[in-house]
């Protein structure tokens, strides 16, 4: 579940650069993480769920070669199968130029804080921007499992505390068609619709992402003429900075002069 480089009303970019002259820093930024996966066929007649509770920490470091972002989870993932212990990583570098690259990474249950809807932290400029929203604005982004578009909008939410920060919340709603295979499950060719919708809450402060509530569903039919079997799946996720934890953390970013 990832639109990190969605941009909002042609202005608010989700993650802008960090000017090349930061200097070197890192900071630790501790998260709790939780997850339910409910996957059912027909009326019942396939039913599985899988819940997720986990932990865990995001780096960030500075250098003159860019901004890494890297997050590591330890979780429980009980399912069908049984309870299992697992871990999961993922690393972004925000590049001078603004590009993004992601990798390595190894989260193939979508748990860590970078493998999400939204941008792990924001722009100055961005959070200074998305102050300003007082109506939902329409924004569009891929599929975060097929690459088909899906369209929506963000609006604002009223200022919470999380963790003991004060944070901006953000709403966003989207929606699109999905024809094809998930990649958690390959095999199956599905014809119907995704739905995406949640909040996220950014610090004041760091403009680091504190809080998120991602919820994805997809309504549709097993792409099989032999077979029209009803398939409804949902992919929720919350991920949360743990409370008396969360450290002062890196400044936000000031964009870079070529950024729009």
């Amino acid at each position: 579940m990832i639109f990190r480089r969605a941009v909002v009303a042609g202005t608010l970019v989700l993650l802008a650069a960090v000017a090349a002259s930061v200097a070197a820093a890192r900071a630790d930024e501790p998260y709790s993480v939780s997850g339910r996966d409910v996957f059912k066929v027909g009326n019942g007649e396939v039913h599985s769920e899988t819940v997720y509770h986990g932990v865990q920490r995001l780096s960030i470091a500075h250098s003159s070669r860019g901004t890494t972002y890297a997050a590591r989870v330890e979780y429980e993932k009980d399912g069908d199968g049984g309870k299992q212990h697992a871990t999961a990583s993922y690393t972004s570098t925000l590049l001078p130029s603004g590009e993004l690259r992601d990798g390595p990474s190894r989260d193939p249950d979508y748990l860590t804080v970078l493998n999400q809807p939204f941008a792990v932290q924001l722009d100055k400029p961005t959070m200074r921007d998305l102050g300003h929203v007082k109506r939902p604005v329409p924004f569009d982004f891929p599929s975060p499992m097929t690459g088909a578009p899906l369209r929506g909008t963000l609006r604002r939410l009223p200022d919470a505390i999380v963790a003991g920060i004060r944070a901006m919340g953000i709403a966003f709603e989207a929606s699109g068609p999905l024809h094809g295979a998930l990649p958690d499950r390959p095999a199956m060719a599905l014809a119907g619709m995704i739905k995406m919708k949640g909040t996220a809450y950014y610090a004041y402060d760091t403009a680091l992402l504190v809080s998120l509530e991602a919820t994805l569903a997809i309504d549709g039919n097993l792409d099989d003429s032999a077979r029209r079997a009803p398939v409804s799946i949902v992919y929720a996720r919350s991920i949360r900075a743990r409370p008396g934890q969360q450290t002062a953390g890196s400044p936000a970013p000031h964009r870079s002069e070529n950024q729009h």
